[in-house]
This record gives C-alpha cells, sequence and structure tokens, in this order.
C-alpha cells in the first residue's frame, strides 16, 4: 500500500512569518499537535505545541514570537509514492508519529500518521513503529530519573 493511499490529504499550514498565537489556534480548530511550516511555497519547518510549549513559553517568548523562531527546521519527510512499511519503519528508528508527505516536486501534498496508518491497515506495522518510538532512551526521556 502507498502513502497516498492512507494519508491525511487536507493538510493546514502556517507560514513562518505568523505568530505562534495563530499556530496555536489554528491546531485548537483542527485538533492537532503539529503543523507544517511553509514560506513562500516551500516546507521550511515542523511546528508541535511541545514547541510553542517548550521551546516558547518556558523561554517567556510572547504569543507574538514568529513560527520560525521555534520550528523545528530539520525536517523528516517521505514521499507520496513510498510503500507504508517502508515509511512506518523508518518512523520508527526516527522515533516521530507523523511526518509530512511530499509527492517527487516537493511539494506538500499530505501528512501521515500511525493513526491513519492504523485504521487503513488494521493496524498492520503500526506496533512495530510504534514500539520503537517508544522506546527509552531518546532525547526526551525520563529514564533513569529518580524522583525527589
Amino acid at each position: 500500500m502507498k502513502v497516498q493511499e492512507v494519508m491525511t490529504h487536507d493538510v493546514r499550514v502556517v507560514n513562518a512569518e505568523e505568530t505562534i498565537q495563530e499556530a496555536a489556534r489554528i491546531m485548537a480548530e483542527i485538533d492537532a499537535g503539529v503543523l507544517p511550516v511553509g514560506k513562500e511555497g516551500k516546507l521550511v519547518g515542523m511546528l508541535t505545541d511541545r514547541d510553542i510549549a517548550i521551546r516558547a513559553v518556558a523561554e517567556g517568548k510572547g504569543p507574538d514570537t514568529k513560527a520560525s523562531d521555534i520550528m523545528s527546521r530539520e525536517v523528516k519527510y517521505c514521499f507520496d509514492d513510498e510503500d507504508v512499511e517502508d515509511v512506518c519503519g523508518n518512523l520508527g528508528d526516527q522515533q516521530i508519529r507523523r511526518i509530512p508527505v511530499l509527492d517527487r516536486n516537493k511539494q506538500l501534498v499530505g501528512i501521515l500518521s500511525l493513526g491513519d496508518v492504523a485504521v487503513e491497515t488494521d493496524g498492520n506495522g503500526v506496533g512495530e513503529a510504534l514500539a520503537a518510538i517508544s522506546r527509552p532512551g531518546g532525547t526526551h526521556s525520563q529514564s533513569g530519573v529518580q524522583p525527589n
């Protein structure tokens, strides 16, 4: 099965110059925790609700902060004509739950989440990817942290 068969096609994009307040409003409106960030028709980053909370609020940045100031600039992506099984393996390896989908002209055409894969494939391939994503030791792991 190809990514284009299971991905979410209707993807909202926040402009790099828009504020994080506007990005948060869009996230609330569409009930999503991640938005692709675009500039001049190109995908330039990804912005998560965690970016807003940790990179912005925790650092004392206000609601007028530009999305480009706190977004993740290193964007992992897949192509719409790739096999879902291969992409799920990559999601697990990279410990991410959703990924922007580009066509071969590198235009954003969708977003693929483990939820999309689970719904459309009766869960095939999701278990291994989720286990890999959830393994301890990642950048934000709390394993080894002892309570006070």
